[in-house]
């Protein structure tokens, strides 16, 4: 019995000592993937925009460190979102710009005040004038950003040996760019706006049907009446011809002066290697787009997560009604009086219980349904079962987050893509919006009973969170892949279109329809003449022989 006992032990200790070696192999080999992974791994060199731009970017840097990459960030000293301060896997390279913090603060006080209160009494144009022209009041701002980077030499020279391989740059601050084409490193951009952007269609060269694609804030859909074309068409003469030029030809000049020869802004932002887009189809409307553009929409959205213990119990208080999450951004985090009491009124009429991220002043109007939050997790909140819709400003973030959850919206969009997101949502039958200036208490009232309690307002949301949801590589993955994929062959140049490389009479054929008109009418000149001069002759011989 013994020795059976001691066979068994050693037959026991071989399985043992096999299933050591069958691990130690799996570990040696995933080690050995790890290493030949490693192997493509590289240095990434970033240029963000503060704000909610950053929330965005923020995920993908997140994502390419855990997956071995070398991350660095290019940010001046003062933000709002960017924090050196907290723990971090990602480098920052802080630069010192001699702007003071105080002057930062009342430019962005001025960003709010103007959109908040002046801004929705004026017209859509007079609107885009007075935002551009503020943004033209920046230009100064960013410009001196700019230089304290380029012009300084040991930090350049810093960039430039540590060899980055690719830089990651949101477009929407100058500048990013000009250091990528200074450093020689290949560049993405990735950016928050949708298709209908400027920098997309001018400096992208993505191609814009306007009889079926809609331009920046003019709040139409992909199918317009013909008065809406005629809209669509004057608001892209008004980009094209005037408003996109409000600080061009500065940025073109100080390019030039940095790259010690000729060149625009356009031609530079258009050097980019992808355009990783914020968007999806779940979104977007139909339309063309190029090889070198891929959406990327959502990525940030993820399941959420338990809420704090007070807020649950709250939140599970509604019972069978449910509630209603309120926020207007990051930015906006108060509003006039006025306002707040109209808001708080309506919020106070429905039965659901309200979570409104809401700092200023507590309205006189407050119901005991509504509680107000300086911070909330939106996310979690629009991920929460009894949450039966969402009011919102209309920025992107939140909207994917409406979309990934199934949460109908309530718009009020106050300011740059925010009116066109709105308008998007409401096209695929997911919101309602209201104007924040003109609308009375009964105004939000009908728009939160409508979404609430119509059914087609969550069945139409749900259609697209079913959409976002059923794709073959997630949004982030995918974006991560295209970054990797322009550091693995140093670039994307096989995915670029010609079209960068002509002029813009060659690339609307100006120059072949010239020349074919030139032949037509040098064919009907010639014509002309010949028949002219047939009939001089058959008159020349018709008179001579009247004559005889």
């Amino acid at each position: 019995m013994g020795t059976q006992q001691h066979k068994n032990y050693r037959a026991a200790s071989k399985r043992a000592t096999a299933m050591m070696s069958e691990k130690r192999f799996i570990s040696l080999l995933l080690l050995q993937l790890c290493c030949v992974d490693c192997g493509f791994c590289g240095k990434v060199l970033v240029w963000p925009c503060d704000m909610s731009h950053w929330l965005n970017m923020k995920i993908i840097l997140e994502e390419l460190t855990e997956r071995g990459h070398e991350v660095a960030v290019l940010a001046p000293s003062h933000n709002y979102f960017i924090d050196h301060s907290k723990p971090s896997t990602l480098n920052f390279k802080t630069i010192h710009v001699p702007v003071d913090g105080e002057r930062i603060t009342n430019t962005v006080n001025g960003f709010l005040d103007l959109v908040i209160n002046v801004m929705p009494k004026l017209s859509k144009w007079q609107s885009a004038i007075k935002l551009l022209n503020f943004f033209l009041q920046t230009t100064e701002d960013v410009k001196i950003l700019c230089e304290t980077i380029v012009y300084n030499q040991t930090l350049m020279k810093n960039l430039k040996e540590t060899n980055y391989n690719v830089m990651i740059i949101d477009p929407v601050m100058p500048c990013g760019e000009l250091v990528a084409e200074m450093l020689a490193v290949p560049f993405v951009h990735t950016l928050k706006t949708s298709f209908g952007g400027i920098l997309e269609k001018h400096c992208g060269k993505l191609p814009v049907p306007l009889s079926y694609v809609p331009v920046p804030m003019s709040e139409l859909g992909d199918k317009m009446t013909f008065l809406e074309r005629v809209k669509n068409l004057m608001f892209s003469l008004l980009f094209d011809f005037w408003l996109q030029h409000y600080d061009v030809q500065f940025w073109d000049q100080f390019y030039t002066e940095a790259l010690g020869r000729p060149t625009t802004l356009c031609e530079t932002l258009g050097k980019a290697e992808m355009w990783l887009i914020r968007t999806y189809w779940d979104f977007e409307y139909p339309r063309p787009y190029l090889p070198n553009f891929e959406f990327v929409g959502g990525l940030h959205c993820k399941p959420a997560k338990p809420l704090p213990e007070e807020m649950e119990e709250f939140v599970q208080s509604s019972g069978e009604d449910g509630v209603v999450v309120f926020t207007m951004g990051s930015m906006v985090q108060n509003l006039p009086e006025e306002k707040a009491n109209l808001i708080a009124s309506a919020l106070a009429q429905i039965p659901q219980k309200v979570l409104w991220r809401y700092q200023g002043k507590k309205p006189i109007t407050l119901g005991s349904n509504t509680r107000l939050y300086e911070w909330i997790p939106q996310n979690d909140l629009l991920g929460h079962p009894k949450t039966k819709a969402f009011v919102t400003h209309g920025g992107m973030n939140g909207l994917y987050e409406a979309i990934y959850h199934g949460v109908p919206v309530v718009g009020i969009p106050m300011f740059a893509d925010q009116p066109d997101n709105i308008a998007h949502m409401k096209a695929k039958g997911a919101a309602v919006d209201v104007d924040l200036n003109t609308m009375t208490s009964a105004d939000l009232l009908g728009a939160l009973r409508t979404v609430i309690n119509e059914p087609s307002y969550k069945e139409n949301i749900m259609r697209l969170s079913r959409i976002y949801h059923d794709q073959p590589v997630k949004p982030l993955d995918r974006a991560v892949f295209w970054i990797e994929f322009v550091m693995r062959h140093k670039g994307a140049k096989h995915l670029r279109p010609a079209a960068h490389d002509l002029s813009w009479f060659q690339y609307h054929s100006l120059d072949v329809i010239g020349f074919l008109l030139a032949c037509v009418a040098t064919a009907l000149f010639l014509v002309t003449k010949c028949c002219l001069f047939c009939c001089q002759k058959l008159s020349k011989i018709g008179k001579k022989r009247k004559r005889e």
